[in-house]
């Protein structure tokens, strides 16, 4: 067990090396170094504006190769206790299960540095908005968004992310219509953008008294929320700007106010509802916000056919159409039809381990486009 567990480390110390490369480690180590040097100069402050740049974007550098550093560290420690096991005639067994331990904690954290490697996008920090609309399948399909839903915030709230709903159509009989939240915090938006797309549903349908097999569908939009960075002119005159009564949950205050808001862009015929805020001025600035990142979206489109990068190519909500497949019955399969990666663990993934998905999507997407399949 010993001699296989020291293996391991030795090939995660393999790893960690060619990770250092990808990442350029050794110029982010010189470039911290020069920053230092700097910072350290007894003139420093006689232009406090230039030292606070300086500082602000030292303490930046540090932060970026810090994951790096604490797993470097780690290895190291594993290292020198494998070395220090492997030199009792008969290691203790407490002491190998716990250098077995560490050693799953190291792969974990090297898993999910190297994930983080492949956030290349322009907008990848950034958090995300989550769109979700039902599309054929009736009430079924008003229940899967339902469940689309809770699958994002329960990988949100694994992942440490703060969620926050931003609009909730309900549907007549069960589900939602349509559903928008943001998730905040860094790299929301480049981990979910492999979400994006039309989600296929097939189940023996709870809804129906013949215990049928139904097939539904949901489209997922995801945005980047650059919030007040987006920068996007919107004209007063071409906003339509409605205030109803919330029905939603919220108590007895937003049911007596009109507190929920519709803004429609008139000129692109864009609708963005927010009635989770209690008051007027804090849902109008959420829906102004979903907006701008909507509109953004629509401009790179239209001046840089960038559609690939930030939202997907628009695909009718329906048979044939979908870029995921959840299967309950006759079988059990999750299956994305762009990457090919899939698994029959479908309670999991509805669960929020979805991270499997994103892994192969963001590398499907270094892939050069004539070998995506």
């Amino acid at each position: 067990m010993l001699e296989e567990l020291q293996r391991e480390v030795h090939d995660l110390r393999a790893r960690l090396n060619e990770l250092g490369g990808h990442l350029d480690y050794a110029r982010k180590e010189a470039e911290i170094q020069r920053l230092e040097e700097e910072a350290s100069a007894p003139n420093l402050w006689e232009d406090p504006e230039r030292a606070r740049t300086l500082l602000q974007k030292l303490n930046q550098a540090k932060e970026a190769i810090e994951p790096y550093q604490r797993l470097q560290r780690r290895i190291e420690d594993l290292e020198a206790y494998g070395e220090l096991l492997a030199e009792q005639p008969e290691p203790d067994a407490a002491a190998l299960r716990e250098f077995e331990t560490e050693t799953k904690k190291a792969i974990a954290d090297i898993e999910r540095l190297e994930l983080e490697t492949l956030l290349s996008g322009e907008h990848d920090a950034a958090g995300a908005i989550i769109e979700i609309e039902a599309g054929a399948g009736g009430t079924d399909a008003c229940d899967w968004v339902t469940m689309l839903q809770r699958m994002y915030l329960k990988w949100a709230e694994t992942h440490g992310y703060t969620t926050e709903i931003v609009e909730e159509s309900e549907a007549d009989v069960a589900g939602l219509k349509s559903t928008t939240f943001l998730v905040h915090g860094r790299n929301a938006y480049g981990y979910l953008k492999s979400e994006r797309g039309v989600h296929r549903l097939v189940r023996i349908s709870p809804f129906d008294a013949n215990k049928r097999r139904q097939t539904s569908f949901a489209r997922v939009i995801v945005l980047p929320d650059l919030g007040e960075e987006v920068e996007v002119e919107i004209a007063p005159e071409d906003l339509r700007i409605d205030y109803y009564r919330s029905s939603g949950a919220g108590g007895q205050h937003v049911n007596k106010t009109e507190s929920a808001v519709r803004i429609t862009h008139i000129p692109t015929g864009i609708v963005v509802t927010c009635q989770n805020e209690r008051s007027q001025h804090q849902n109008r600035a959420v829906a102004m916000q979903v907006l701008r990142a909507r509109l953004y979206d629509l401009q790179q489109q239209q001046q840089q056919q960038r559609i690939a990068n930030l939202r997907g190519v628009t695909k009718a909500n329906e048979w044939g159409n979908q870029d995921r497949s959840y299967v309950l019955h006759p079988y059990t399969l999750v299956k994305d039809h762009r990457t090919g990666y899939e698994t029959s663990d479908v309670n999991r993934v509805l669960n929020g381990e979805i991270d499997d998905f994103l892994q192969a999507y963001l590398q499907w997407l270094r892939r050069p486009v004539e070998q995506r399949s």
